[in-house]
């Protein structure tokens, strides 16, 4: 297994490929499950999931006040307009210190992994779920959940390209796991907020970590060739 990480470390354009690999058969796994819910073949284990999250005639924040607002807080941290705002300040910070293809990169990465998100959402035109009531806004169709897969675009790309620039290994594995409970707890919210279906949840975190993983790779792949930063950056 090290031999094989070494391998990848001499040999981005391996590493790319395997990237990619993974990367389209992640995508195929998300394909396969918009297939189960087009033919309504997880309706009932969704509504079951939803059901143990929520009672159907609670109202909001009736005995749990402080857990519905912390979930309108996590589910606050998804919004298109909260992840706007964070790549624009990471953007800045990047042109500052002169890295200035660095901050176009990640612009790109998480502006087409919105747009890949919303086309699927278009394409797949599932309604949202009516078991429980929606305790928060929402805007268009269900599947999958914007808020999971977009939270997880950005923060695992940023907890990627943060996680290089460190040296600390543990550092390194704290800024991934960080991002990664982030992303779960932004995905969980929409459920118990009662806007998704879980596998709305499920499809959108396993779509925003594949495309987290592909741009991270592809950032790494053009940092070995010198496109994105200069040798000793």
């Amino acid at each position: 297994m090290l031999r094989a990480l070494q391998s990848l470390q001499r040999r981005p354009d391996r590493a790319l490929l395997l990237a990619f690999g993974i990367a389209a058969a992640l995508l195929l796994l998300v394909l396969h499950l918009a297939s189960e819910v087009g033919a309504g073949d997880t309706n009932a284990f969704d509504a079951m999931i939803l059901r143990a999250i929520r009672n159907a005639a609670d109202r909001p924040g009736a005995g749990f006040h402080a857990l519905y607002k912390a979930m309108l807080d996590f589910t606050a941290l998804g919004d298109v307009t909260t992840l706007t705002l964070v790549v624009a300040l990471v953007a800045g910070a990047l042109l500052i210190a002169r890295k200035a293809a660095m901050a176009g990169f990640l612009i790109a990465a998480s502006l087409l992994g919105t747009f890949a998100v919303e086309t699927l959402k278009s394409v797949f035109d599932r309604p949202r779920p009516n078991v429980v009531a929606h305790w928060a806004t929402f805007s268009n169709t269900s599947f999958p959940s914007g808020h999971a897969a977009d939270s997880a675009i950005v923060y695992l790309t940023l907890a990627a390209l943060v996680a290089r620039s460190v040296e600390s290994s543990g550092l390194r594995v704290y800024v991934l796991l960080a991002a990664m409970a982030l992303t779960l707890l932004i995905g969980l919210s929409r459920l118990y907020l009662g806007v998704h279906w879980p596998t709305d949840v499920l499809a959108g975190w396993i779509l925003g970590a594949s495309w987290a993983f592909l741009a991270a790779t592809i950032a790494w792949w053009l940092q070995a060739r010198n496109t994105l930063e200069q040798p000793g950056d």
